[in-house]
């Protein structure tokens, strides 16, 4: 069964770095993408970024220069690494992963970006 669970959120002034963890079980790192997600308050869910076929890794134009993405095999685990947040980054943010024909969802994680 797969499952993921998000973890690594908190309060954190502009400027400043966090970084979210999303353990996974139930998938095959490299064969199963795995993306993050984001959604602020009254706003639809928007895509971050992720890993892709092959470990490629891509990210939104709002993400790229500052996010990066990183995993660790022997952990089932991959990182979102944020720098430089802004206000506008605050979100719940959510892990993402498609195991045909089933999307699956961790429970979130909250990112408060403020002074």
């Amino acid at each position: 069964q797969v499952q993921l669970v998000e973890s690594g959120g908190g309060l954190v002034q502009p400027g400043g770095s966090l970084r979210l963890s999303c353990a996974a079980s139930g998938i095959i790192f490299g064969i199963h993408p795995m993306g993050w997600y984001r959604q602020a308050p009254g706003k639809q869910r928007e895509w971050v970024g992720g890993f892709y076929n092959g470990g490629r890794t891509d990210f939104a134009d709002s993400a790229k220069g500052r996010f990066t993405i990183s995993r660790d095999n022997a952990r089932n685990t991959v990182y979102l690494q944020m720098n430089s947040l802004k206000p506008e980054d605050t979100a719940v943010y959510y892990c993402n992963t498609f195991v045909f024909p089933t999307e699956y969802w961790g429970q979130g994680t909250q990112v408060t970006v403020s002074s």
